[in-house]
């Protein structure tokens, strides 16, 4: 009896541990795939960020992914309209952040959108992203959407397609060791 009281103080005092979200490093680029046609949607509402926080300009970071942007714009076949990296906190309760670039006019960017980020065996990953074209009169006119759902592994580069859209992800655990690197040949 004894022994199960002593268990169960052990997992009272480990148990929230478990559940504490970490800190992760989250870069994205967001890209438009040129041989595929353009879509345009209706213009991207005015309440685009509705329920995401802000990222902290704080949390910003040097982004990592520099090689495959240079590689990305030298090739015909993509043109690069955002790369960011930040840190953030991620755990079981998903966390809606909320990205920018661009001159602000009226509550609307150039580009804008949504990243809603749960931590899990995978990251589950819901992007929702709007590239605008803006009259002379800051109005949107017409809009570009990329809306998809994923479940992203972490540490590694991850390409969420959306047709003409699409956004390479990495997501990486601050926190947690790195992996070991698997051997070239498994010893006898």
């Amino acid at each position: 009896m004894r022994l199960f009281r002593s268990l169960t103080l052990l997992i009272t005092l480990v148990a929230p541990s478990v559940f504490a979200d970490d800190l992760y490093q989250v870069e994205m680029i967001l890209v438009r795939q040129n041989a595929v046609p353009a879509i345009v949607t209706r213009a991207a509402p005015e309440d685009w960020a509705a329920g995401a926080q802000r990222i902290n300009p704080d949390s910003l970071r040097t982004p990592s992914l520099n090689g495959e942007v240079e590689k990305l714009t030298a090739s015909n076949d993509y043109t690069v309209l955002l790369h960011k990296t930040w840190q953030q906190t991620l755990g079981e309760q998903p966390v809606k952040v909320a990205i920018s670039d661009g001159k602000e006019q009226f509550g609307q960017f150039p580009i804008e959108g949504t990243l809603n980020l749960k931590l899990g065996r995978f990251t589950d990953v819901d992007a929702d992203f709007w590239v605008n074209q803006i009259n002379t009169d800051g109005l949107v006119t017409a809009s570009e959407r990329l809306k998809t759902e994923s479940h992203t592994k972490n540490g590694q580069l991850n390409f969420l397609d959306a047709g003409h859209l699409g956004m390479l992800i990495k997501i990486t655990s601050l926190t947690a060791p790195a992996p070991r690197p698997v051997p070239e040949e498994i010893p006898d």
